[in-house]
């Protein structure tokens, strides 16, 4: 997949060379100015001309004709130095990788030095290039009949650095496994609901368990009723397929202590129940387990990079049909926490199904609780779809969940939980909560209902619903399931401090 060599010079036998460039000034890498040198200068005609782009993102395909080593030059602009990101870098680098699918070429060479600047080191650039290699050649594979011949494309990086080749080495995996683990999850919200049950969700969880050495719980139906599961139960009734609470734990730790809890609503279907959703609003509904899928990406993640930190994942798996002994607005239904429920809606399915996950995390002993969920249309019309809605009870954990988020380059914005929103979540004359009190602030009531489960432990709530697909490509994807907050719960677990700390 990646080999690392020293040394990158013009008379090398290479089918093509990746080349950064940045703006105004624009300048060439010490490997680019001695190809134009061999070229006569043409490279630099070509930048004046702008055949030869140095914007940010744009990307540029010169063609040697036998006078180098290497028989194409693909030039990546980066824009000027000083607004460089790490994000806009790996954007960059997505473009290229997505412009080259279908190249015959095997491998495509790396002149790292090019990438980097003062505040881009070469790992940093080589993390970014890696991780931008496995999220833009990312395609689905669905259910076509295949063709004949297969889509050639990219299958291995030659990067040239003078940089220690193990620090390099290491930036490369680990940007890697970040990507490849993303692609993980979308595949997931990908597969149609057909082919993913809970029973297939469970039996997915099992496999990683069994292949990164965690310790691995699955209840089915009856093992939920003599726990008192009747959250999830309830969504599950007027289902044929038997719901799943599947628990994945990873002890990075001696002591089983400081453990963040990593929750991911599973439904894998939703129809809306008797709170019937409109056919427009149906299809696309394979994608409500985004949450689910985001964290065994990111326990993906964990099980390749083994950080020394305890995470307990659960899952709360089932899809909501409607039958003739499916759950039913105005029924009141016992969460395992002892809290009863007033139904007033049958689509706001997935806060009770996380309901029941949020507290099972916690008699696991999660001492910190972060939740993924496709829950609300309304956190879309709030937010729109590029930005992720949090809510939180705890300033310090939510600081780092914000701060991995941004280094994940998956933006959130936290939306406020006041004593009033509590308040219209309790409100109900027959039972604890209500689980929909009204469509004023829907995103904020649903992330409030879930808040009452976490009750004092510290607990950020992530609703990935407008962020969890997309509907166009991006540099780094193509549309349908982004496996957005993979990453995120990733690095929260790698860099977390924890308030014993």
């Amino acid at each position: 997949m990646f080999h690392i060599h020293n040394h990158l010079s013009v008379d090398q036998q290479l089918e093509l060379v990746i080349v950064g460039i940045y703006d105004k000034p624009a300048k060439f890498s010490e490997y680019a100015k001695s190809a134009d040198e061999v070229l006569d200068g043409q490279l630099t005609e070509l930048l004046k001309d702008g055949e030869i782009s140095a914007k940010a993102r744009k990307v540029s395909k010169i063609h040697t004709l036998g006078k180098l080593g290497a028989k194409q030059l693909v030039f990546v602009g980066l824009g000027k130095e000083k607004e460089l990101s790490f994000e806009t870098l790996k954007e960059a680098a997505g473009k290229a990788f997505k412009q080259l699918k279908g190249t015959k070429a095997p491998g495509a060479a790396i002149d790292l030095e090019s990438f980097t600047i003062e505040t881009i080191s070469a790992t940093d650039a080589a993390n970014a290039i890696s991780e931008a290699f496995a999220l833009a050649s990312y395609q689905f594979e669905g259910y076509k009949q295949k063709p004949n011949e297969p889509e050639k494309k990219i299958e291995e990086l030659h990067v040239f650095t003078a940089v220690d080749e193990a620090d390099i080495k290491a930036a490369l995996t680990v940007g890697y496994v970040y990507g490849k683990a993303t692609n993980s999850a979308r595949d997931l919200v990908n597969l149609p609901p057909n082919m993913l049950t809970a029973s297939d969700l469970a039996e997915y969880a099992r496999s990683l368990g069994e292949k990164y050495g965690f310790e691995t719980e699955i209840l089915d139906k009856e093992e939920m009723q003599k726990l008192g599961m009747g959250a999830l139960l309830a969504v599950n009734q007027g289902s044929v397929e038997p719901p799943k609470m599947i628990v994945l734990k990873y002890q990075g730790k001696e002591n089983w202590t400081d453990v963040i809890g990593l929750i991911g609503k599973g439904v894998t279907y939703d129809t809306g129940g008797y709170s019937l959703k409109p056919r427009e609003s149906m299809v696309g509904m394979k994608t409500d387990m985004g949450g689910a899928a985001a964290v065994l990406g990111a326990m993906e993640i964990i099980g390749e990079m083994r950080p020394e930190q305890n995470v307990v994942a659960v899952i709360a798996s089932t899809d909501n049909m409607v039958s003739a002994e499916a759950f039913k607005p105005d029924d009141v239904i016992t969460s395992m926490s002892g809290k009863t429920i007033e139904v007033t809606n049958t689509d706001a399915e997935g806060r009770l199904a996380l309901a029941d996950a949020v507290t099972y995390a916690k008699q696991h002993g999660a001492n910190y609780l972060v939740d993924v969920a496709t829950l609300t249309g309304g956190v879309i019309i709030a937010l729109g779809s590029e930005m992720t809605g949090a809510m939180t009870n705890n300033e310090a954990l939510f600081e780092q969940v914000l701060e991995a988020s941004a280094e994940a380059g998956e933006p959130m914005w936290r939306l406020p939980i006041t004593e009033k929103d509590k308040k219209r979540v309790r409100n109900s004359k027959l039972a604890d909560l209500n689980n929909s009190p009204g469509r004023e602030g829907h995103a904020i009531m649903g992330g409030a209902f879930v808040g009452e489960f976490a009750e004092e432990t510290p607990w950020v709530h992530l609703d990935i619903a407008g962020t969890s697909t997309a509907k166009r490509d991006s540099e780094l994807g193509t549309s349908g399931a982004t496996g957005v907050m993979t990453r995120t719960l990733a690095l929260l677990v790698e860099r977390f401090e924890s308030a014993a700390e």
